[in-house]
């Protein structure tokens, strides 16, 4: 069953697949455990998107910031396809979940915000990589470049092994050259990397003004790879 839905998910444009029973997600916090929006929920199906490599290679502004979004609307049509077909096959439930947004939780001081469930910890607990002191996963293929997407299933589907990590001990490369100063190692603060990432241009076109944290790590095309 496992393989039958990792291939169909990697021929509609996936990169990386897994999976994470039910049981993994105990130390999530209330509120954004899976079975907090789907009660039934026995297992969480994660994929990813790599972008190009070459994205990292340019002024993130325009060109990044548009693929980088644009990608997100991609993972959902998977994951919603997804829902289609293992309900199709295998009966029972499937219940898609928005890569990004929409989502309920903003803290407007801290300026955070919090998806349904969170994407790259449910990656985390499937086995496809670790978190990085950006607190980006790294996976071992494609480092930091996956856009997540998940579907909950009422399937009760076995967990695959954990990733090692790929990320260097004692490198701080991500922190040290973080602009805004919003990374610590464990954990990225919102409210001064946000200001600094995202804006609009004159033209009032969406603009990123700084994805240091994924272009200076020496993992983020994956382990050995430039």
């Amino acid at each position: 069953m496992k393989k039958q839905i990792k291939e169909f998910i990697m021929n509609l444009g996936a990169d990386a697949c897994g999976f994470a029973n039910i049981d993994r997600f105990s130390e999530a916090p209330a509120g954004f455990h899976p079975k907090d929006i789907f009660q039934d929920c026995k297992s969480v199906i994660v994929f990813g998107i790599a972008l190009p490599k070459g994205l990292t290679k340019v002024d993130p502004r325009l060109i990044y910031g548009y693929f980088n979004g644009s990608t997100c609307p991609k993972v959902d049509w998977i994951a919603f396809r997804t829902a289609k077909e293992v309900e199709k096959l295998y009966g029972g439930y499937a219940v898609p979940i928005p890569s990004d947004d929409p989502y309920e939780y903003w803290d407007s001081k801290e300026m955070e915000g919090r998806g349904l469930i969170s994407m790259k910890h449910a990656a985390v607990l499937a086995g496809l990589g670790t978190l990085g002191k950006s607190t980006l996963l790294l996976n071992k293929e494609y480092g930091n470049l996956l856009t997540l997407g998940a579907v909950l299933t009422d399937l009760d589907l076995e967990s695959d092994p954990p990733a090692e990590s790929i990320c260097i001990d004692g490198c701080s490369i991500c922190i040290q050259n973080c602009p805004s100063q919003a990374l610590n190692g464990y954990c990225a603060n919102q409210a001064k990397c946000r200001p600094n990432t995202y804006g609009t241009n004159a033209r009032g076109f969406n603009v990123v003004n700084c994805n240091k944290c994924r272009t200076v790590c020496p993992m983020r095309f994956g382990n050995g790879k430039q």
